[in-house]
C-alpha cells in the first residue's frame, strides 16, 4: 500500500514539552498499523506492519500553531512536521486474539474487503499521525512496490523510538483483560526501507495501566458474510482474485 501527503507529524514523544511537537524522521510502526486500519478493520482483525519504503527525501518544517487553553486564551506552539512524504508500506493480518469473533475469521473474505477498501482510498479519512495532516492510499502489487525507487542508500540509525502499543500480547490467554505497554525498539533503515520487529519481540517496554477490551456479541457487529454480499452487490469483486490478491502488499 502506498501512503502519501503534504505533511505528516508522527510526535516524538520527548517532544513534547512546553507546548512543542517534533516529529520522528520516519513514521512509526503503530502510525502504519493505524493508517491500515482506517482502510479497513474489524474487531477480529490485528494488523502486523513488516516494512515500510521511504519514497522521498526527509524535509520538515516548522508552523507557529495557536493552541486553546483552559482559561479561553491562545498559547502559541511550535510544530514540526514532516513535509511532502511517500511511503510504501508491506503489512499483513492475523486473527487478534479474541475468542468473541472466532465465527467472524474467514480469511479470503476479510482480504477481499480489504482489498477493493485500498482500491477506493480507505473507508475512513487518512490521518498521517495528527488529524491535521490528510493523506491519500493507494492500493500497491508487490511487483510495483519492488519498483518504486527511494532516495536512500546505504545504512542510517534513527536510534530509539516508539515502536507500538501492546494490547494483545500481555493479554490473559482467551480473556479480554490485560495490562496495555507503550513499547520501543531501534529503528535502523537500509537503503531507504525500514523492516520492523514484530511489538512482541520489543524488548523496552513501559507499563501504562490495565485495561478490558469491549466484548462483542453475534448483534453488535455485521458478519464478514453480510459485508461480503455488500460490496459484491456494489461491483467489483470479481476483480479481487485470490491470486491477485496473493501479489498485494
Amino acid at each position: 500500500m502506498k501512503i502519501s501527503g503534504p505533511y505528516a507529524l508522527f510526535t516524538d514523544p520527548m517532544s513534547k514539552a512546553n507546548g512543542e511537537k517534533f516529529t520522528y524522521q520516519v513514521p512509526t510502526a503503530q502510525a502504519l498499523q493505524g493508517i491500515v486500519e482506517a482502510v479497513y478493520w474489524k474487531p477480529t482483525l490485528r494488523y502486523v506492519v513488516d516494512e515500510v519504503k521511504v519514497l522521498k527525501p526527509i524535509q520538515t518544517e516548522t508552523k507557529n500553531i495557536l493552541v486553546p487553553m483552559m482559561n479561553g486564551d491562545k498559547d502559541l506552539s511550535y510544530y514540526t512536521y514532516l513535509k511532502d512524504v511517500a511511503y510504501a508500506v508491506k503489512f499483513h493480518f492475523e486473527w487478534a486474539h479474541r475468542l468473541d469473533m472466532a465465527k467472524d475469521r474467514n480469511e479470503k473474505k476479510h482480504e477481499q474487503i480489504l482489498l477493493r477498501s485500498m482500491k477506493r482510498g480507505g473507508r475512513h479519512d487518512i490521518f498521517l499521525g495528527t488529524r491535521e495532516c490528510i493523506g491519500e492510499v493507494e492500493r500497491l502489487r508487490a511487483s510495483e512496490y519492488e519498483g518504486l525507487t527511494t532516495p536512500f542508500s546505504g545504512k542510517m540509525s534513527f536510534g530509539i523510538m516508539f515502536h507500538s502499543f501492546s494490547y494483545q500480547e500481555r493479554m490473559k490467554k482467551g480473556g479480554l483483560a490485560g495490562t496495555l505497554y507503550s513499547q520501543f525498539a531501534p529503528i535502523v533503515m537500509e537503503d531507504g526501507v525500514i523492516t520492523f520487529i514484530r511489538p512482541e519481540e520489543c524488548r523496552i517496554r513501559h507499563e501504562l495501566h490495565d485495561y478490558h477490551v469491549k466484548e462483542f456479541t453475534e448483534d453488535m457487529y455485521m458478519p464478514v458474510d453480510e459485508q461480503w454480499n455488500l460490496y459484491d452487490e456494489e461491483g467489483g469483486m470479481a476483480d479481487e482474485s485470490a491470486s491477485g490478491a496473493a501479489s498485494d502488499v
